[in-house]
This record gives structure tokens, C-alpha cells and sequence, in this order.
């Protein structure tokens, strides 16, 4: 995208997005994706997560694999099926000793979107190593976006199962879950694509939301989590980094206070909430850095203390 477009674009967000979608529309193919998947030690999950994507009404135009330093078997199943699919192309990366939840996914995944052949795709997806998808799931999502052309970011509900009954994750309709989210092309261009950060998957929809794109999870929609959130590292540790990731996001302490709270009487109860609080509030009085960019800051706090006071987004 040219720099005279990107200036039009930050000035006037309205004629910015109606000036992608044009072009958008003239140069791609309607559903025509791509998608990539950073893996690490995912042998137990990642064969369901291929055979769900190969079952899809719309095939992929490419889709990237990429093996994070995997000590199980992750990188032979992958190999297998990219040896037997040629739209299907694995990655290794070496393994750098840990699991980082923070930022090495993001690195994993931005190497695999430097490795992408395909150009004139219309939407990029990132997807999870651990999700299962029904056949007609993009199929689905695509429809969405077609209905709705400021839609920048979407994707399903996900769900996990408890005793065999199929139960959703807690989130916003506003927030697409990092493990299934579907970018269109445009606002992927109009917000320059992830930042390998904490919080990515919040700083990416705060910076499409000040640019004019809606964001939404789509609640018809649904995607398997065959690991529920955060079974990894475990609640506590998991819940600690979220509230790190959140307090680099810029997140208004107010806001973040009445998160925890919130969250305290959430199973495992106190746990998620107090993990949440001491992962935040360290980093606030350690005066950790946070995202440089002072006007997303600015955004996403504005519209925190307006969902706080039900004012709604604006």
C-alpha cells in the first residue's frame, strides 16, 4: 500500500476503508484465504485441527504450518500431510527451549506469513494448532463478511467440552479470539499487519476499531477448542500473563480493577481474578513499558470507561 493511501487512510478512516474496499473488490477473489498455524508440541490436537481444514466447503489457496521447535511429533504429522497436499507447506523453526505463549506464536506465525507464495488472497487467518472446525466454518464466516463490508476482523465462538457437552469461552462479541481470527485483507493492510508484543490480539482490534473497522465474533459460529484456554501453563499462570499482556495494552486501571473483580467469582474461582490483578497491577507499579503507540493508548481506554459506565462503545 502506498504511503500517499496509508496518509489518506490515518486522516479520514471513512474514505480510507471505502478506498480499500474498492480496491479489494477489483483485485481478489471474494473468499479466496490463506491461513497460517504456528505449532508447538501439538501432536496430541493438530491432526483433528488438518482434517477439519481439509474437510472445508472452501479450500484454502494456501496454508502455512509451522513447527515451533515441536519436541513431540508434531513435525512428521505436519510433513506427512504437506507432502500429500500441495497447498499445504510446512515450517520448522528451532526450538528454543519454552513454551512462550506471550510473543512466540506471533514470531512462528510471522514467519510463516513471510513464506507465503500467494498474493492476491482476500482474507488471512490465523489458526490454532488445537481447534476443530465443521465443515461449512468458513464457508459460514465468509458470509458474515460479505454482509457486513466495515467487518475487519471476525471469527467463531469458541467452545471447549465438559463432560462431553460443548460449552462457550467467556469473551465479548466486540473480541475475536487470537486461536481462530480472520482478517480481511484490508483492514490487515490498514493496521500493518501483528506486532510480535503482548496483547497483540487486543492492540490489533483497538488499532481496526480507531480506523473505523468493526470487529466481531460471530455467535452462530463455532470453533472447537480441543484444549480449553490456558490448559497449558495452567490457570494461575496463565491468568498472570494475560494481566501482563493487558497492562502493556495500554488497559485502563479502573477498567482492569473491575475486570478481576468480575473475574474472581469465574471459575476456578479467585484464582483467574487474582492472577489477573497481580499480573496488571505489578506491572503498573513496576512501570513495565508499554505499547508505544500513545493514541491506541488513548482509544481503547476511552472506550473501556464507556463500556464501564454502559455508555456502549464509540
Amino acid at each position: 500500500m502506498n504511503s500517499q493511501m496509508t496518509s489518506q487512510m490515518h486522516s479520514q478512516p471513512g474514505s480510507g476503508i471505502q478506498q480499500l474496499k474498492k480496491s479489494e473488490s477489483a483485485t481478489a477473489v471474494p473468499s479466496r484465504y490463506v491461513v497460517i498455524t504456528p505449532a508447538r508440541d501439538e501432536a496430541q490436537y493438530i491432526e483433528d485441527t488438518i482434517r477439519s481444514v481439509l474437510s472445508q466447503t472452501i479450500t484454502p489457496a494456501e496454508w502455512v504450518i509451522v513447527d515451533d521447535g515441536s519436541t513431540d511429533g508434531t513435525a512428521s504429522v505436519i510433513d506427512r500431510y504437506a507432502a500429500q497436499y500441495p497447498w499445504i507447506t510446512a515450517i520448522h523453526r528451532p526450538n528454543c527451549g519454552l513454551r512462550n505463549n506471550n510473543t512466540g506464536a506471533i514470531a512462528a506465525f510471522m514467519d510463516g506469513y513471510r513464506s507465503l507464495k500467494s498474493t492476491d488472497w482476500t482474507f488471512i487467518v490465523n489458526l490454532d494448532a488445537d481447534i476443530s472446525l465443521e465443515p461449512d466454518y468458513f464457508e459460514k464466516c465468509f458470509t458474515e463478511f460479505r454482509e457486513g463490508p466495515n467487518l475487519g476482523i471476525g471469527g467463531g465462538v469458541l467452545y471447549h467440552l465438559e463432560n462431553g457437552v460443548a460449552k462457550a469461552e467467556v469473551a465479548l462479541l466486540s473480541h475475536v479470539r487470537g486461536a481462530t481470527k480472520i482478517y480481511r485483507r484490508a483492514c490487515w493492510d490498514a493496521i500493518g499487519g501483528l506486532n510480535n508484543t503482548p496483547g497483540w490480539d487486543t492492540l490489533d482490534e483497538a488499532k481496526a476499531n480507531m480506523l473505523g473497522w468493526r470487529t466481531r465474533s460471530f455467535s452462530h459460529i463455532m470453533a472447537l477448542h480441543l484444549r480449553p484456554t490456558g490448559a497449558a501453563e495452567g490457570a494461575w499462570r496463565d491468568a498472570v500473563k494475560n494481566g501482563e499482556s493487558e497492562y502493556f495494552s495500554g488497559y485502563h486501571p479502573a477498567f482492569m480493577l473491575a475486570k478481576c473483580l468480575r473475574r474472581a467469582f469465574a471459575q476456578p474461582y479467585f484464582i483467574v481474578g487474582a492472577g489477573l490483578f497481580y499480573g496488571f497491577f505489578s506491572s503498573y507499579f513496576r512501570k513495565s513499558p508499554q505499547v508505544e503507540d500513545k493514541s491506541l493508548i488513548r482509544y481503547l481506554r476511552r472506550q473501556q470507561m464507556r463500556r464501564l459506565l454502559f455508555l456502549g462503545e464509540k
